[in-house]
């Protein structure tokens, strides 16, 4: 077995797409999942995920579902993952509610009391820890937590935030994601919700942050699932790469989320993934090999990738049994190299990418 993880990773951040021989089902041997973008969207699966995370799981890969989405519990999540035929026990799922539970309890009393603004695997996550939800700001709160809570989320719920943050309670989030994909499209997420109580309480205050990129999503990922070798698979270059890149591990992006192409193309050094496949049958394959031919191009495939006057610039054959993210991988060589250049900025992409028809 052999994987390349490509020039860099911690120090400057990676030049171009790593390499394996062997399908990352076996490279690996935990595939830390997100879920929104990568296995469902708007309830229903993604294209692919089921039959290809069957496959893997069936070859010996452990499945952990790790999502900054707080709204549901370990048990519904698991639950509906099974429905969509995914098989999946509550143990399988580490979500953000659990990440800033831990983080508040390990700072406030046993038994305190904490505002809730989210949804139920936020109340769940905090009994879990001994802490008591409540639900006004006067009811004593020693720490206020947001979490999403759904496109139904009342109004009044963000006043009793603001209540209690601009009265000098601790302020906490499970994430700050600013949205969150559907199946009607990218909708606002609890970094959008997190933003109306800022602006309300005049941004004198700023909550501690539990969910991915941030080291406490991290440390309850890794205490809750034991991975040795894990791979972060997720479609958001700001949470789950930042944060496979922030705890030192490897990581798969899928282009069937947040992130396309050219906001690929343009990652700064800590959102580059390690690989990069359309959809999560990426698992199930090896990655090929991105090589520097000394002349300032990149070779994916039958693909070559290098930059003239600021622009990307991409041959190969495409049409039938051309291998688009082959072409994709390449171009990922040529626009991160040209980025980290010194003076140099982030180059055209637009022909390159209407040649690959992405």
């Amino acid at each position: 077995m052999t994987v390349r993880n490509g020039q860099g990773r911690r120090d400057g951040g990676r030049k171009y797409p790593g390499a394996s021989t062997v399908a990352l089902s076996e490279a690996y041997d935990t595939a830390l999942l997100d879920l929104d973008g990568v296995v469902y969207a708007g309830g229903e699966a993604v294209p692919h995920a089921v039959e290809a995370l069957g496959v893997a799981r069936a070859g010996g890969m452990h499945l952990a579902y790790v999502t900054n989405n707080a709204l549901r519990t370990p048990d519904e999540v698991a639950e509906h993952l099974t429905e969509l035929g995914v098989p999946a026990e509550a143990g399988d799922v580490v979500t953000s509610a659990q990440a800033v539970a831990r983080l508040i309890a390990d700072e406030v009393p046993a038994g305190s009391r904490v505002l809730v603004v989210g949804g139920e695997g936020l109340r769940v996550a905090l009994r879990e820890r001994g802490l008591v939800p409540v639900e006004s700001a006067d009811d004593d709160p020693v720490a206020v937590v947001q979490g999403y809570g759904g496109p139904g989320m009342p109004w009044a719920r963000f006043a009793e935030a603001a209540y209690a943050v601009g009265r000098g309670v601790p302020w906490y989030a499970s994430n700050t994601d600013l949205t969150i994909p559907g199946a009607r499209g990218i909708g606002p997420g609890n970094g959008a919700a997190v933003e109306v109580v800022r602006i309300a309480t005049g941004g004198r205050a700023e909550p501690k942050v539990a969910g991915k990129p941030l080291p406490p999503m991290h440390r309850e990922t890794v205490l809750r699932t034991g991975a040795e070798r894990p791979l972060v698979v997720g479609d958001r270059l700001d949470t789950d790469i930042e944060g496979a890149f922030n705890g030192g591990v490897d990581s798969l992006l899928v282009l069937t989320g947040v992130t396309d192409v050219a906001q690929l193309l343009a990652a700064v050094p800590e959102h580059r993934p390690t690989y990069v496949a359309a959809d999560l049958r990426g698992l199930l394959a090896g990655q090929p090999e991105v090589v520097a031919d000394g002349d300032g191009g990149f070779v994916c495939g039958g693909w070559r990738a290098s930059v003239r006057g600021g622009e990307l610039v991409l041959v190969g054959a495409p049409g039938e049994g051309a291998d688009v993210m082959d072409g994709v991988r390449a171009l990922c060589g040529a626009a991160w190299s040209e980025a980290d250049r010194p003076g140099a900025g982030v180059p055209e992409a637009g022909k390159a990418l209407a040649l690959l028809g992405v």
